[in-house]
Formats: C-alpha cells, structure tokens, sequence
C-alpha cells in the first residue's frame, strides 16, 4: 500500500505542468534625462589688441612729449629737433591712435561696460551686436543709457590733451617774437633743404612707439589704475570722431576685440574729416618751412602749424569748444595777410 501510494505521488509530480514564467510583467527600462545644456561660453575680456594698444601709447607720448616742449630755445640745433618732434607723426596713424586712447578712456565707465556686457549675454548676442556696432555707430549710442557718460570720457581723452598742445603752440609761436634779441635765432637754418626734407620724412612715417606705456593702458581697462581723466556725460549728437571711438569701445566692452580683430577696428578708427585737416596743418607746416630762413622763423612754423593746428584739428573734430582768444589790432593797423610768409614774424630791428 505504502509503495502504490510512493508511486501516485511520483506519476502526479510529473503530471504538474511547470509555471508559465512569460507571463509576468517585464521590468521598463529605466531613461536617464539628458544632461543639462552646457553654459553659453562666457564673453572674453574686457579689452583691445596689442597693437591698437601701441597705436594709443604712441599717441599719448607724442603729445605728453611736444606739450612739454619748452619755448626756451638757445640754438638752431634745438629748434630742429622740436621740430622734428613736433611733425612726427602720420595723420592717419596719429587718429587711429587717437581714436584707441578715446576708447580706453570710455572703457573706464562701468556702467557703460556692464550694459554691454549684459546684453552680450551669448556668443550669438555678441556675434549680431557686434555686425551692428560695426555697421551703424549709432547703434551702441542709442540702445545704452550710459553711452553718453562712456561719450563724455572719450571727447575728454581726445580733447583735453589736444588744447595743452594748442596751448603751447600758441606759446612756441609767441616766443619766435621774443627770441629774436638773441644773435643765434637771427641766422639763417643750416641746410635749409636737408631741414625740410627731414620733417617730411619725419610726418610720411608712423608716431615713434612707446610700448612702455601700454601696460598703463591695460591697467586703466582693467579698473586696476584708472586714467586721470574725468568728465561730465556729454550729450549726442557726436561727431564722427567721437563716435568711432565708442563704436571700437563698445567692441572691446563686448570682449570681441581679441588681437585677431585688429584689421576690423582699425578700419572703424579712421575719420575723414580730421584727416583732412591733419593733412591742411602738415601742408601749411611744409610751405612754412619752405620760405622760412631764420631761426626763429622754424620755430613760428613749428609754433603755429606743427603744434597749434594739430591740437586745433583734434580739439574740433571731438567736439569740443576752441578758446576765445582776442587780440585786438592796433589803431590803424592793415587788415591781416593770409599768406603763410606774411604772418611770419618780422625780422628785429638793429
């Protein structure tokens, strides 16, 4: 009995069909989310290439070093070599230069810079603003409040130094008159010719570098050391001068003026108009040398045409106000001539 039952409970084991295992729910695949988009790459800094940086240190030291010129002149070797420093400079190098100063001088208002940047928030934004300050400088003067502020800093930049030159100049000129009780400024220039044909050479050829004060010039972009330069916001309209400068600011404030964007600003740091009146004081200065015979005859020439017409163009051409100078003519005096030679001075008597 016990052996039949042994068998049953053997033949019903193998009689259970196994369990359908297919029938359970299969596990869902579980999905990671995607990472998250990485940050737009940051703007690059504030600032503008090497070279541009040399253009405005060269700029600057031209003028700290004619503006220093002293009226206090005791040879005709002293004359030629103010003179010479007095024209070198060429006009389209000396506005690019010009133009670049302005713009570091812009840079130094942080409101004016964290609009920009703000705007800037994204390689695309950069990229559009930048194709439109390029084509329009209008565009950073509209859109951002503090441009006139950025404006005001500029025109000082390019017109408070321009009227140190204009200023000595005038003072150089005046003392062409006072000189001439010296035996020295009585003589005839040594090598007439050969002392022209230097100051052309010295005018066809680029402002004498000064590399040593582009780190100054980084410093002032930086926030580090600011230019001594301050100013009230100055209101649109600007001139085209002014306005190439904020136009090259508002790149650099964009960090969009890497050193491989130099070709691009220097083709906005031009202006016809300043040129123009760049290249009429260098060929006043040329016809002024040209018939001038003593010594302080140069320095009349170098006086009025190298130093007061070159600060003049810049102080104009900025938008700033020229000085009132009255000199009222003596009783009876002749109408002025307006030939170069006639408003030499005269020769001393006895």
């Amino acid at each position: 009995m016990r052996a039949m039952l042994a068998i049953l409970a053997v033949g019903a084991a193998i009689a259970v069909p196994a369990m359908d295992t297919s029938a359970r729910p299969k596990p869902q695949p579980v999905y990671e989310p995607p990472p998250p988009p990485p940050p737009p790459a940051p703007a690059g800094p504030v600032g503008l290439p090497d070279r541009l940086l040399s253009d405005a240190a060269a700029y600057q030291a031209y003028l700290d070093r004619v503006t220093a010129t002293a009226p206090g002149f005791t040879s005709g070797a002293s004359v030629a070599q103010a003179l010479r420093d007095g024209a070198a400079y060429e006009p389209r190098a000396f506005i690019r230069g010009a133009i670049a100063y302005a713009a570091v001088a812009a840079l130094e208002d942080p409101t004016f810079v964290g609009e920009l940047r703000a705007a800037g928030n994204s390689p695309e934004n950069r990229r559009l603003m930048v194709g439109y300050i390029v084509a329009d400088p209008a565009y950073a003067i509209i859109n951002f409040r503090a441009s006139d502020r950025a404006a005001g800093l500029a025109k000082e930049a390019l017109s408070g130094a321009a009227l140190r030159l204009y200023a000595e100049g005038k003072r150089i000129k005046q003392s062409a008159y006072d000189v001439q009780h010296q035996d020295w400024s009585k003589q005839d220039v040594v090598d007439r010719s050969g002392r022209l044909a230097a100051v052309e050479a010295s005018s066809a050829g680029p402002i004498p570098r000064a590399d040593d004060q582009v780190p100054a010039l980084q410093r002032s972009m930086s926030g580090v050391a600011p230019l001594a330069i301050t100013a009230a916001p100055a209101e649109p309209p600007y001139t085209p001068l002014l306005a190439r400068a904020l136009q090259v600011a508002a790149i650099a404030a964009l960090g969009e003026a890497g050193d491989d964007a130099y070709d691009q600003l220097t083709a906005l740091a031009t202006d016809d108009n300043t040129a123009s009146c760049l290249h009429i004081a260098k060929l006043n200065l040329y016809q002024c040398l040209a018939v001038a015979k003593p010594n302080y005859e140069d320095i009349f020439c170098m006086g009025q045409h190298a130093m007061a017409d070159t600060g003049s163009c810049l102080v104009k051409n900025a938008g700033a106000a020229m000085p009132i100078e009255v000199a009222p003519a003596p009783l009876g005096a002749p109408p002025a001539a307006h030939s170069t030679a006639a408003r030499r001075p005269r020769p001393a008597q006895g």
